[in-house]
């Protein structure tokens, strides 16, 4: 069985932080008090995690990953449309996120588009045009 969990703000996030450090190398930061965390089990363990947050009028998505052996399975994808849905049911205006150069194709399928380019590529999403069950371009 494949299910999703919610960590609100304030809650013990030891899972998503767990996958995060796994996965990214990363431990707990300062926007971890601010987001709300969720996870994706598959069949009662933990495969992967991702992070919404407010900033500066907008909704950040962030540090969407899958641990190694459960890629490949749609948990990614998963994660995103979760995370997608969240910020529409809390009437996001627009969705923003920092993704590694050789993730914005991966983006690119729920239609968000490229921005600002350095080590990593600012994209951005317009509520309006969320579309959580089609895929706008193939990755």
């Amino acid at each position: 069985m494949i299910e999703g969990k919610w960590f609100a703000q304030g809650s013990d996030i030891a899972k998503p932080l767990a996958i995060r450090q796994t996965v990214l190398g990363r431990g707990r930061d300062a926007v971890d008090d601010v987001a709300q965390q969720v996870v994706v089990y598959h069949e009662n363990t933990p495969a992967g995690t991702a992070r919404l947050w407010w900033s500066d009028g907008v909704f950040i998505l962030g540090d969407v990953c899958v641990l190694p052996q459960y890629r490949h399975r749609g948990y990614g994808d998963l994660l995103v449309r979760l995370l997608l849905y969240k910020a529409l049911t809390h009437n996001a205006q627009s969705v923003a996120l920092f993704s590694p150069k050789d993730c914005v194709a991966f983006f690119a399928r729920y239609g968000f588009t490229a921005g600002e380019e350095g080590d990593v590529v600012r994209m951005q999403l317009n509520a309006k045009d969320i579309c959580l069950s089609c895929r706008h371009a193939k990755a």
